[in-house]
């Protein structure tokens, strides 16, 4: 089997010892990572070779809570509950296959572009979303967006067809999970049958949980609980469970996170466009809650960029408790990288032996990592954190095949992907106006 083969990089593991190799050398043969070493590799017939010289070799960065963007930028002045009755539910109610395939298209050519090299996509229409995975090369955990029946979303079995169509698709990039809008389109019941069809099908779930105090207001009116008190008291949490924002947990709820070890992916840049307030993520993390980090929607953000989300995961509780010590830079970038594989259940988020080979290349040399001190990774986590943004991102290699090249993507015509992507947009929109109109 012929293989491909880094050199000449900055290795940069995020393995459990923090192994870096200033000068190394990474060997992928097929989809698995087979060589890390601070030699050099003699080439054998078939080789590809890629020169990684003044480039960081890391793992590529996973987006654990992501909706694919259909309508970015469009009426982002609003809070989360008047958001989504007046824009996010309309869009996805008049959702089409092939506005859903060229919206994901988009959405994964921005962050492929940016070092994403996994997403964790609750949305609708999951056959066309499925197809533009395998397309564009992205390894995708993709679960539906249900909800009670009388809110016009997917439902269970909706749920069950899309995994029953698409799981293990695409060599196994692609997965399926069971989503759960939130709380208030749902109801106990709802969140029982979740649990069982995930334990039929042998799968995890996905799931918005205390993203604001709205929700909390809301299910403690109708059900007389917490959001995350009713799910746990239903058996919805678990390890193969991730919850997405969690801004409002008290300190109970963070004991039954912990004590059923739910993951959560923070938000922190869409929680903050949206004024939902800012998770408490060092308590988490303190009570030994897997946390990893995701960046929502661009229509909560207007951004895929995870090099931003990790930026705002540092700087923006220190800010709140004016403490420069919270959230280092490699604590955050293991959030991006190691915690959003084990959330996952995924063999990624670090350069070992036997992983999967999703990697990514960084180029350093520009001004965002001038001056840099290539024998400390310390100066390397900074700058990537502090410092950089998706555009440093040169190449991006997912299960060992390479998809995008010197910042050029390898398998889609990026231009043809932006031109009806827009076009579905407005197709989309236009629907909604029209059905104004005539209501």
């Amino acid at each position: 089997m012929n293989r491909l083969v880094i050199r000449n990089g900055m290795v940069l593991t995020l393995d459990e010892a923090g192994t870096y190799l200033e000068r190394g050398t990474v060997v992928i043969t097929g989809d698995r990572i087979t060589e890390v070493t601070a030699s050099d590799v003699t080439p054998q017939p078939g080789d590809e070779m890629i020169d990684a010289t003044d480039k960081i070799v890391m793992p590529g960065l996973i987006d654990l809570h992501y909706h694919t963007a259909l309508g970015k930028g469009y009426n982002d002045h609003l809070p989360l509950w008047e958001y989504l009755d007046e824009c996010w539910y309309p869009l996805i109610r008049a959702l089409d296959p092939e506005a859903a395939y060229w919206a994901a298209l988009a959405s994964y050519t921005e962050s492929i572009k940016g070092g994403v090299t996994t997403v964790n996509d609750m949305y609708r229409q999951l056959d066309a979303l499925a197809r533009a995975a395998d397309e564009i090369g992205i390894r995708a955990v993709l679960s539906n967006d249900t909800a009670l029946d009388e809110y016009d979303l997917d439902s269970l079995a909706d749920n069950r067809d899309a995994f029953t169509r698409n799981h293990g698709s695409a060599g196994g990039r692609v997965e399926v999970r069971v989503g759960i809008e939130w709380l208030p389109l749902a109801s106990p019941e709802f969140l029982r049958d979740a649990r069982a069809l995930a334990n039929d099908l042998g799968t995890g779930i996905h799931l918005h949980l205390n993203e604001s105090m709205t929700e909390v207001d809301d299910a403690v009116k109708r059900f007389g609980k917490r959001p995350t008190v009713l799910a746990y008291e239903q058996g919805l949490l678990g390890s193969d469970v991730v919850a997405a924002h969690c801004v409002w947990l008290d300190d109970d709820e963070i004991r039954m996170m912990a004590e059923t070890e739910t993951h959560i992916s923070h938000n922190p840049s869409s929680n903050a466009k949206l004024g939902n307030g800012v998770a408490r993520v060092p308590e988490m993390l303190a009570a030994g809650i897997n946390v990893g980090l995701g960046h929502d929607a661009v229509e909560c953000n207007n951004s895929a960029d995870m090099f931003e989300v990790m930026k705002f995961a540092s700087l923006m509780h220190r800010a709140v408790r004016t403490d420069a010590s919270l959230m280092p830079a490699e604590d955050v970038l293991r959030m991006a990288t190691n915690n959003g594989a084990r959330a996952l259940g995924h063999e990624t988020g670090a350069l070992r032996v036997g992983a999967k080979a999703d990697i990514i290349l960084v180029d350093t040399d520009n001004a965002m990592f001038t001056p840099m001190l290539r024998d400390t990774p310390a100066h390397l986590h900074s700058h990537l954190v502090f410092a950089a943004n998706g555009s440093v991102v040169d190449s991006t290699i997912i299960d060992g095949t390479v998809v995008m090249r010197g910042r050029r993507l390898t398998r889609v015509d990026e231009q043809r992907v932006v031109s009806e992507a827009n076009a579905a947009f407005r197709r989309v929109r236009d629907s909604l106006t029209v059905v104004a109109r005539t209501a």
